[in-house]
């Protein structure tokens, strides 16, 4: 049987090619619109939140803005103004029709920001309506409740929002990326290896660091809600801080990384720590050097740092549902949730 989510994670090379089309023309308004501000609070929750911990990292550490993440609870229910005056508020939502996002998207405005949105739900989608600029992203219809292709193409609108910011990176590796996660699922690495491997755990602490940092929170939230694991995302700085003292024979690492990039030593270093003490670290990317220190490893994207988000959660993606099939659980439908949530 071929589940919903994995048509949809086969649909992610021409969404993300799509998404690319069209985005890339309006770097021009977001570099109007970043003319006039100096910093960026990101708007969002469950897995767009990831993709806007990814537009943190990136602009942070490639276009040198501050930035934040919003807690929406501010604006909904303390209902408190802030001075606002020179942000660049940037609401993600995948199906634009998040009450709380879009009501948090206008508090910006009120409060003096100027606003972005990021979804898939089109230009006349609520969030899309509320904002100065939308960025809409062309992933088609998404059935399967955990999303995948609605993921990656908001990481390639952050890409595209990052430009516009001045980032110092090399637009052109954003042509190699549709054809790196077609790479990747195709051949995903040794995907029953960390299956069975994860198949009679209770438990999985995911770990990245900096721009990798998105994908092992996502992955983990994948982990939660199509799999019913208990999955930790952490960074592998706040891991060491003693969180690791969770990680055993019962309850493994995954470890992620850009096959380059200042975190790379780190994770490998990490992998080494974690079977040292006898418990299995499964691999995310990396390059030949992390799958060398892992129990078992999946293959990353051959993309420079700053983009390998986009396809370092693919085979994680991939794991989520092949596991989530290998304990007898319908990855499409998880239970207690819905494909829109509305939160108070």
């Amino acid at each position: 049987m071929t589940t919903k989510m994995r048509s949809e994670i086969a649909e992610q090379p021409a969404a993300l090619r799509a998404t690319l089309d069209a985005l890339l023309p309006q770097v021009g308004e977001v570099r109007r619109l970043g003319e006039q501000t100096r910093q960026l609070l990101f708007i969002a929750r469950g897995t767009s939140d990831n993709a806007a911990v990814y537009g943190r990292y990136l602009i942070e550490a490639h276009a040198g803005r501050l930035s934040a993440l919003a807690a929406p609870s501010i604006a909904t229910t303390y209902r408190r103004r802030l001075d606002l005056d020179g942000v660049l508020a940037v609401a993600v939502s995948q199906s634009g029709r998040t009450e709380e996002i879009v009501e948090t998207l206008e508090w910006a405005g009120d409060c003096g920001a100027r606003t972005v949105a990021i979804t898939n739900g089109g230009p006349e989608s609520p969030l899309a309506l509320a904002a100065d600029l939308a960025l809409c992203t062309v992933a088609g219809e998404e059935k399967a409740v955990p999303a995948t292709k609605t993921y990656t193409t908001q990481l390639a609108a952050m890409a595209v929002l990052a430009l516009g910011l001045g980032a110092d990176v090399n637009a052109a590796d954003l042509d190699r990326v549709p054809d790196a996660v077609d790479k990747l699922i195709d051949n995903p690495g040794d995907l029953d290896a960390l299956v069975e491997g994860l198949a009679d755990k209770p438990g999985v602490v995911v770990s990245g660091r900096g721009l990798a940092f998105s994908t092992a929170l996502e992955l983990a939230l994948k982990l939660k809600e199509a799999c019913y694991l208990h999955a930790m995302g952490l960074s592998y700085a706040d891991l060491l801080h003693g969180p690791i003292a969770v990680v055993d024979e019962d309850t493994p690492a995954i470890l992620v990384a850009a096959q380059d990039g200042p975190t790379l030593p780190g994770t490998i270093a990490l992998a080494e720590r974690v079977t040292g003490a006898g418990a299995a670290a499964f691999g995310v990317g990396g390059g030949t050097r992390l799958a060398a220190v892992s129990t078992a490893s999946l293959h990353g994207p051959d993309l420079p740092e700053w983009v390998a988000p986009l396809g370092l959660i693919v085979p994680g993606q991939l794991l989520t549902e092949a596991l989530a099939r290998r304990l007898g659980i319908d990855p499409d439908a998880p239970r207690g949730l819905n494909k829109v949530t509305q939160t108070d």
